[in-house]
């Protein structure tokens, strides 16, 4: 936080972050690559530009990295924390995933699974599979078997979002439900 020895800056969605480079390819391979690898003599004296990601995740990101903890939502709006919570767990999924923090993944994998309903279960799976959340998409596949929960998802556009987006998982929902 004092900024004291930064020694990389990072311009995200219009704001500049500082940080260690020491820090960050101790936690992260895909930063070591990105800082020391062939392409680092171009970054070394301009700013490092992060593309696709919101300014609040990269700050999360390095709040994580610098804390070793789960870092604090900020929040927008407080009567819909939960769907906010739910989203942004999953950017933070995806961010651990690109940077290859497993750690930060398992935690946001473990607080998604707590979270899992009606309303979130569709994103929820689909995340699961694009980065390789195993335990989370077992989650959500016995979440979608229960009978009561079957019966309100198939009343809802849930199963076809998931056909259209990944089909490969209907036949491991399928998989579950013969089980």
């Amino acid at each position: 936080m004092s900024k004291e020895g930064t020694d990389v800056t990072f311009n995200v969605g219009g704001e500049t972050f500082v940080a260690h480079r020491s820090v960050l390819v101790a936690w992260s391979s895909v930063f070591k690559a990105k800082l020391f690898g062939p392409i680092k003599e171009d970054m070394i004296a301009s700013v490092i530009q992060i593309e696709d990601m919101e300014a609040k995740v990269f700050r999360a990101l390095l709040s994580f990295i610098y804390t070793d903890s789960l870092p604090e939502m900020e929040v927008d709006m407080v009567e819909e924390r939960e769907a906010q919570e739910v989203l942004w767990l999953q950017h933070l999924i995806a961010v651990a995933d690109r940077y290859n923090l497993q750690r930060l993944k398992v935690l946001c994998e473990d607080k998604l699974c707590k979270l899992v309903d009606v309303s979130s279960v569709r994103t929820i799976f689909i995340l699961a599979e694009r980065h390789n959340c195993g335990g989370l998409k077992d989650v959500c596949l016995e979440f979608l078997k229960t009978p009561s929960n079957l019966k309100e998802i198939t009343a809802t556009n849930v199963f076809d979002d998931i056909i259209r987006t990944c089909p490969y998982l209907l036949k491991e929902l399928i998989g579950k439900l013969a089980s």
